[in-house]
C-alpha cells in the first residue's frame, strides 16, 4: 500500500517515525493496493476540521475521512499538539501514541468503529494486535495514570454539576433571584453539550445526576418540615427525614436530570440540540403532572413571576409553553455564544415576544371593573398553631371544637359594616366530621358558607369542601381527588407509614351559589389541586372564579408556603380566571385573573379580608389545553430540527 506523508507543522520532524510501515502493518490484505494520505498538523488546524465535518467544537487526536473507493483508501489527520498532551498523561513516548493514532485511523477507514460498546471492543482487540507487532505495549491494559485523572474530573464535574442545581432552586420565590436559574441551567447546559464522548444513556445519565438531585433537593427539602410541626408525629416520623431526603434527591436525579442526559447522549447539530433539549424539558414538566398523582411544582416558568408580561404569556400556551421558551432561550443563547450558531436563538426569542404580546393583552382584561354589582366575598384565615389540632383526651378534643367554632364565627364576624354574600373558611378548618346535610355555623352567620372539612359517607373519609346556605343547608360537597402521597393516602401499601388514608373524589366540578346578584359560579381546588395544569375547569363552563382553600400549616415559613401561592398566580393566568385562596395559615389572598395579588393576609396573622373577584374570561390556552400543547410544542420541535436540516444542506 503507498502512503502519502503531508507534513503541514515543521514540530513533526523531529519525530523519526515510520508511517508507512504502520499503515501498512494496520491494513488488511484487501486493501494492499490501495493508498492512504496521512497529514501532519496541529490544534488549530484540527479544530477546523473537526467542527466543518463534525460539527465538533474542538481539537482532537486524529481524524479519518474514508472516500469509499477501493484504491483511494482516505485520509488521515494527526494533531501533533494533543497526541503529545495525551502522551505525557499516558506516561509514553509521542511517536508509540502516534502509531496508535496511524493504526486507529486505518481501522477506521476499513470500516472499523466504536459508537456501540460491543463495534469498540472489536476495533480495541484489532488495535492490540496490530500494535503488539510493531514492539508496542496494550494501549488499554496500563490505564491507571487516565483513570486517576478520569476519577478527579469525574468528581469536581459532580461537585459543580450539584452547585449549579443548588443555585438554579434560587430563581423561585421567595428570592426571586431568576439570573441564577439562568446561569445554572445554562453553565450545565454548556458542560455537558461540548462533551461529544459517546457512552451509554445510563452513563450519560450517571454523569448528570447530581444536578438533578440537589436542584431537585434544594426545591423540596421544605416538604420535611411536616414532620417537626406536630410533636407526636415528630416523635414516629423524625426517623424518616433522612431517607425522605435521600428519596428526593433520586427521584429528583432520575426525573430533572434526563434533559442533559438525552443532549449529552444524542449528539446533535448546535441549534437542534439547544430545540432538543428545550423539547425534552418540556416533556419531563408534562410527565410530572402524572407521576404519584403528580407533583409539577415549580415550572422553570415561575422564576419570571415578577415580569409581568412573561408570566402573562401563559393565557397563551401555560406553563409548559413558557417553560419550553424559556429553557430554548437559555440553550440558544449558549450555543450562539459558543458555537456561532444564532437560529434557534432568533427562534425562541420571536417565540418570547409572541408570548409577552399575549400577556399584554391578558393583563388588560381586568379594566374598567365596577365592583358594585358583583358579591363581597370574605375570607377567614385562623392561623392557629397545627399542635392545636391533637387533644391528648375526647374531653379536650370536644372543648377544642367548640372552642374553634367560636372562633371561625368570631373572625367571620369582626366586620359588622359590612355583610358578606359569602364567607370562605379554609381547608381542615371545621372540627367534626360532615355526615349529614345540616351544617349549623352557616345558618348562624346568616351568608352562604364554603368550609374545608372532613366528610365521611359510605366507609369512605374524605377531604372536602362543604358548600352551604344560609339557612344551614348543605347544597355540594366537593371531594379531593389529587391526594399528597404519603401524606394523604399511601402509594406503597403499608411500607411507608401515612398520618391519614382518604380516599380520591370524583374530579372537576362547577358549583354554583345564589347571591344577592345572581348566581356566584366557581370552581372548587383543595390545597395542592390548584398546582396542575388544566386539573380544575370543566370543558365548555363559564365559571366566575375559582375557590381554592388549603392549610399550609404544616411548612411554617419556608419557601414551599410562598411557592404554593406562586402556583395559584400561575393557575390564575393559564384560566383567565381570578382566584379566592383561604389559607389556614396564610397566605390567603383575592388574586386577579393575571396573576396579581389585590390583596392578602400574611403567614402567621388571623382574621378576616373581604375583597371582589372580576375579569373571568377564556384563554387561549383554557381552550387548547395542557395535553394538545404539548403535541404542539413536539410537532413544533420536530418541524424546527427538520428545517435546520434542509437549511445547513442548502447552505
Amino acid at each position: 500500500m503507498k502512503v502519502y506523508v503531508n507534513v503541514e507543522n515543521n514540530k513533526w520532524k523531529k519525530y523519526k517515525i515510520d508511517f508507512e510501515k504502520i499503515a501498512n502493518t494496520a491494513v488488511s490484505a484487501v486493501y494492499k493496493d490501495s493508498e492512504v494520505s496521512i497529514t501532519l498538523v496541529d490544534d488549530k488546524q484540527i479544530h477546523k476540521l473537526n467542527k466543518k465535518y463534525r460539527d465538533m467544537d474542538k481539537p482532537t487526536n486524529v481524524l479519518s475521512f474514508e472516500l469509499g473507493d477501493d484504491i483511494l483508501l482516505g485520509d488521515i489527520f494527526i494533531s501533533l499538539d494533543t497526541v503529545k498532551k495525551e502522551a505525557i498523561e499516558a506516561g509514553i513516548s509521542i511517536e508509540e501514541h502516534t502509531a496508535h493514532m496511524v493504526v486507529h485511523g486505518m481501522l477506521h477507514l476499513q470500516g472499523y468503529d466504536h459508537i456501540k460498546e460491543s463495534e469498540a471492543k472489536v476495533m480495541e482487540s484489532k488495535e492490540i494486535k496490530i500494535l503488539k507487532k510493531l514492539g508496542y505495549k496494550n494501549p488499554y491494559a496500563d490505564e491507571a495514570i487516565v483513570c486517576k485523572c478520569e476519577k478527579q474530573s469525574w468528581l469536581k464535574k459532580s461537585l459543580l454539576f450539584a452547585f449549579l442545581g443548588i443555585i438554579t432552586s434560587f430563581g423561585f420565590t421567595p428570592f426571586h433571584l431568576w439570573m441564577l436559574s439562568l446561569l445554572g441551567i445554562g453553565t450545565m447546559y454548556y458542560f455537558v453539550s461540548k462533551e461529544h464522548k459517546k457512552t451509554s444513556f445510563w452513563k450519560s445519565w450517571l454523569y448528570v445526576a447530581p444536578f438533578g438531585a440537589c436542584y431537585g433537593i434544594s426545591m423540596f427539602w421544605w416538604v420535611l418540615n411536616s414532620i417537626y410541626v406536630i410533636p407526636e408525629l415528630a416523635h414516629q416520623f423524625a426517623i424518616w427525614t433522612i431517607p425522605a431526603l435521600l428519596a428526593i434527591g433520586l427521584i429528583c436525579a432520575i426525573i430533572l436530570s434526563v434533559p442533559f442526559a438525552v443532549i449529552h447522549y444524542v449528539q446533535r447539530k448546535p441549534s437542534q440540540r439547544a430545540i432538543l433539549f428545550a423539547c425534552v424539558w418540556t416533556l419531563i414538566l408534562w410527565g410530572r403532572e402524572w407521576f404519584l398523582t403528580g407533583f409539577p411544582w415549580n415550572p422553570i416558568s415561575n422564576i419570571t413571576m415578577n415580569m409581568p408580561m412573561v408570566i402573562n404569556s401563559m393565557s397563551l400556551w401555560g406553563a409548559i409553553g413558557l417553560s419550553f421558551v424559556i429553557v430554548g432561550l437559555i440553550a440558544g443563547f449558549v450555543e450562539f455564544v459558543c458555537n456561532k450558531k444564532i437560529f434557534a436563538f432568533i427562534l425562541f426569542v420571536v417565540l418570547m415576544g409572541i408570548g409577552c404580546v399575549f400577556g399584554y393583552n391578558n393583563m388588560k382584561q381586568n379594566d374598567n371593573i365596577n365592583t358594585e354589582d358583583v358579591p363581597l366575598i370574605r375570607i377567614v384565615q385562623p392561623a392557629e398553631s397545627a399542635v392545636y389540632k391533637m387533644p391528648s383526651s375526647r374531653e379536650e378534643a370536644l372543648s377544642q371544637a367548640k372552642e374553634k367554632i367560636r372562633d371561625l364565627f368570631v373572625w367571620a364576624t369582626t366586620d359588622k359594616s359590612n355583610k358578606p354574600d359569602l364567607i370562605v373558611f379554609p381547608e381542615t378548618a371545621y372540627p367534626y366530621t360532615v355526615t349529614d346535610e345540616e351544617f349549623p355555623l352557616a345558618r348562624i352567620l346568616n351568608t352562604n358558607v364554603i368550609m374545608g372539612a372532613n366528610y365521611y359517607n359510605d366507609g369512605h373519609l374524605y377531604n372536602s369542601m362543604v358548600v352551604a346556605d344560609k339557612t344551614g343547608f348543605v347544597k355540594h360537597i366537593y371531594k379531593k381527588t389529587h391526594l399528597v402521597p404519603f401524606g394523604e393516602y399511601r402509594p406503597f401499601g403499608d411500607i411507608i407509614p401515612t398520618p391519614g388514608m382518604l380516599s380520591f373524589g370524583d374530579g372537576k366540578e362547577v358549583i354554583n351559589i345564589n347571591t344577592r346578584f345572581g348566581d356566584f359560579v366557581f370552581v372548587p381546588a383543595i390545597c395542592y389541586e390548584i398546582i396542575f395544569s388544566d386539573s380544575l375547569v370543566p370543558n365548555k363552563t363559564t365559571p366566575n372564579a375559582i375557590i381554592n382553600i388549603t392549610n399550609d400549616t404544616w411548612f411554617g415559613r419556608t419557601p414551599g408556603v410562598y411557592q404554593h401561592l406562586d402556583m395559584v398566580r400561575r393557575y390564575a393566568i393559564e384560566s383567565g380566571l381570578p382566584i379566592i385562596r383561604a389559607n389556614y395559615s396564610g397566605v390567603s389572598a383575592f388574586i386577579e385573573s393575571d396573576g396579581n395579588i389585590t390583596s392578602l393576609l400574611p403567614v402567621g396573622q388571623n382574621g378576616s379580608l373581604d375583597g371582589f373577584v372580576w375579569g373571568a374570561h377564556n384563554t387561549v390556552y383554557r381552550t387548547l389545553g395542557r395535553d394538545l400543547w404539548m403535541v404542539i410544542i413536539l410537532m413544533f420541535s420536530i418541524v424546527a430540527s427538520i428545517s435546520i436540516s434542509v437549511f445547513q444542506k442548502k447552505d
